[in-house]
């Protein structure tokens, strides 16, 4: 409610018009997002601060070791009562965060040292920094989302979704002898490491074939000492449960109903449903 920050966002194609805005040029933070060309599975962020944002971003225009940004966020405040140290602090943080996170690679130099700043003012850049982690996922950002964590034990269906909002999931098959285990977390699959996958290439193309083959380059994906399957080495997340069995599988696969649930057997796509059934029963009581 009393929050009084602004996010600007901008496509690099339009970014003169987003340069005019009174935002543009008051103290602030900033994001320059794009594909990573040396790792296509993630995103490449450079975060940046300054007094006047405009003036940075334009330097970091004609800058050619900075072409792969290819959309711009601006954040500052709409009260102009951010200061120096402020988003010198919240450069640091911002690059911290998205290190930890995981999901894009971080393309500054050097790691911006923390600006030392008096405790209340730790306490208000801190909710500063946990309302842009709200606002940035809506306007298509997620670098600064933590990824879902592994529950340490296997819980009923009902109980992972009321405490944590995280299912656990397994995906396997009799035929080929390989089984995954997953976790699904608002629509994200991770899946965990030392988790199977078939090393057969005589499917037809899959639409994630390319996304495989960089989880393999990148050695995320490795080859076992059984040469029909292969092995994750890491827990990797997946913007979607098809996208995580299509690779696991390398072929295209419909994750809703390959998934199942460790706890009950059902598939992912009967469980919500499910779920729906429940709330429309519910509803229907209420009326």
């Amino acid at each position: 409610m009393n929050w009084t920050g602004h996010v600007l966002v901008a496509p690099r194609s339009r970014l003169v018009e987003a340069l005019q805005r009174d935002e543009a040029s008051r103290t602030g933070v900033y994001f320059l997002v794009g594909d990573d060309p040396d790792q296509p599975t993630k995103s490449r962020v450079y975060v940046g601060e300054g007094d006047s944002v405009v003036d940075r971003i334009k330097s970091h225009a004609k800058d050619s070791s900075k072409d792969f940004w290819t959309r711009a966020c601006l954040v500052t405040s709409k009260d102009m009562n951010l200061t120096k140290a402020h988003v010198r602090y919240l450069e640091s943080r911002f690059v911290e965060l998205t290190k930890g996170a995981d999901r894009a690679n971080v393309a500054n130099g050097n790691e911006p040292a923390r600006k030392s700043l008096p405790e209340s003012d730790i306490a208000d850049m801190e909710f500063f920094i946990s309302q842009v982690q709200v606002i940035l996922p809506v306007v298509g950002f997620d670098f600064l989302r933590p990824k879902a964590k592994p529950v340490p034990s296997i819980k009923s269906a009902e109980t992972l979704a009321s405490e944590t909002s995280q299912l656990e999931l397994v995906l396997s098959s009799g035929k080929y002898g390989y089984t995954a285990r997953a976790v699904e977390v608002d629509g994200e699959v991770t899946v965990l490491a030392g988790s199977q996958a078939t090393a057969k290439s005589d499917f037809g193309e899959s639409v994630y074939s390319s996304l495989r083959q960089q989880l393999i380059k990148d050695g995320r994906i490795v080859q076992t000492t059984d040469p029909n399957f292969l092995e994750f080495a890491e827990n990797v997340t997946f913007q979607s449960p098809s996208a995580a069995a299509a690779v696991i599988r390398n072929r295209n696969t419909n994750g809703r109903t390959s998934w199942r649930l460790v706890s009950t057997g059902q598939t992912l796509k009967d469980w919500q449903d499910a779920q729906l059934s429940k709330l429309a029963d519910s509803l229907a009581t209420e009326s």
